[in-house]
């Protein structure tokens, strides 16, 4: 999809000498965009989950890279493709990560965290509108513009996760088939545009729904084959890592080819010097007319798709888009295992901190905070007081690992030794 551009105002064409910051949107900006998506999904999972390296912290990473490959982006003159699409793959990771720190940390729901970038992007495209009078891409050609763009991409990356991880909550579909959606309202945006749609909302609508498409691509390779749990994903089994380096491999030959083609940069005169374009204001109204009826299509197959029978929750409690399943109370030998579970783990963490591997120990801890929480209801179900003081514990030793607690640091080694041997006084000494 190609996006005619609209007049420039006297203020936007005469504050500043830069060329235009942005590529021509042509079939490989597409393309390449579709691949940063993915990797913004499989990335994140692999450096958060799979090294183990903690949401918290990779979204502090992510967010500290964004700043610099920004500040890089911002200081080019013009458009140039590997500072342009390094930031779009460090967005779409960072954008990524702040959806799912309020899913999985602070326990936002997906539909309000929807609701809320839907509100922001609104905010974002409003005030643009009001200094600029302009939306197009085709006119960054300023600072505040070029500002406004990347708040802009930013935004939609995140509300493109929360929403296509809300259609995975409401429909329990496999990402395989979750693909048809984002790819079926693409196409219907397209011909729309080719119909006379405005080009400008034609072209945000695909790139917002470019997210959960390139994100359910990334979950159908990354996925196990066998589901792990009921109502998680499965794909082909390829892992976050493999996935993630197909797609990196393939965004650097293709910006490689774009650096020495060219063939997404316009002419200098062209990108400088915006021609008026004559649309047709009935067509606009048309093809606007038919937005609300696909908008309301999606809703109505949501709402039918959620209402199907399916997984609800999730036995095991680790889903990251259904809720745990209520769990029975443990036996008494279930449960004096489940406690010689926690008493060894955290024995094992002790010694690692002695022996001086801290990443062993955080390793350590992190799984049983895992299992903790798997275990959570049906320890409850026994002794909710003893359950309750030793989960109380349990988050003091999380809060020195600095795990699941924002942005503090990690305490020093003695006092996670010290919490740890709390922990283990209390395990040994609090019966369920």
């Amino acid at each position: 999809m190609t996006t005619p551009t609209t007049a420039v105002t006297a203020q936007g064409a005469m504050g500043s000498r830069l060329l235009n910051k942005v590529p021509e949107v042509t079939v490989w900006f597409w393309i390449i965009k579709i691949l940063c998506t993915t990797v913004g999904e499989s990335l994140a999972d692999y450096i958060n989950t799979t090294l183990g390296f903690g949401l918290t912290n990779t979204m502090l990473l992510f967010t500290a890279v964004f700043a610099v490959v920004l500040t890089i982006q911002f200081r080019t003159k013009r458009y140039n493709p590997f500072p342009y699409w390094l930031t779009v793959v460090v967005v779409s990771v960072t954008g990524t990560l702040y959806t799912d720190m309020l899913t999985d940390q602070q326990h936002v729901p997906l539909w309000l965290s929807s609701t809320v970038f839907s509100v922001l992007l609104a905010l974002v495209f409003g005030v643009w509108w009001l200094r600029e009078r302009t939306l197009s891409i085709h006119s960054i050609t300023t600072f505040p513009r070029e500002a406004f763009y990347w708040l802009a991409v930013l935004v939609t990356f995140a509300l493109g996760t929360a929403t296509g991880d809300w259609t995975l909550e409401l429909t329990n579909w496999t990402p395989a088939q979750s693909v048809f959606v984002p790819l079926g309202l693409i196409a219907s945006i397209t011909a729309l545009w080719k119909f006379g749609a405005n080009p400008v909302l034609s072209f945000w609508l695909a790139y917002i729904l470019t997210r959960p498409l390139g994100a359910n691509i990334g979950d159908w390779l990354a996925s196990p084959k066998v589901a792990t749990s009921p109502g998680e994903p499965v794909g082909l089994g390829l892992g976050t890592f493999t996935t993630s380096l197909i797609f990196l491999g393939a965004i650097l030959a293709t910006v490689i080819y774009l650096s020495v083609s060219r063939r997404d940069v316009a002419e200098a005169h062209e990108t400088t010097h915006e021609q008026s374009v004559t649309t047709d204001a009935r067509k606009e109204r048309i093809a606007l007319g038919a937005f609300g009826l696909i908008a309301a299509a999606t809703v109505a197959l949501m709402i039918w798709a959620h209402n199907q029978p399916h997984v609800t929750c999730d036995p095991t409690g680790q889903s990251e888009t259904m809720p745990a399943c209520p769990k029975a109370a443990l036996s008494s030998s279930q449960t004096a295992a489940a406690v010689a579970k926690y008493q060894k783990l955290t024995q094992t963490a002790i010694a690692q901190d002695q022996a001086g591997t801290a990443a062993a120990s955080h390793a350590t801890v992190q799984k049983m905070r895992d299992d903790w929480d798997a275990d959570a209801t049906s320890l409850q179900a026994v002794n909710k007081t003893t359950w309750t003081l030793l989960d109380n514990q349990m988050d003091a030793v999380l809060k020195a690992y600095a795990i699941d607690h924002g942005n503090i640091q990690p305490a020093p080694a003695a006092e996670q030794k010290q919490q740890l041997n709390v922990l283990l006084g209390d395990l040994k000494r609090h019966r369920f």
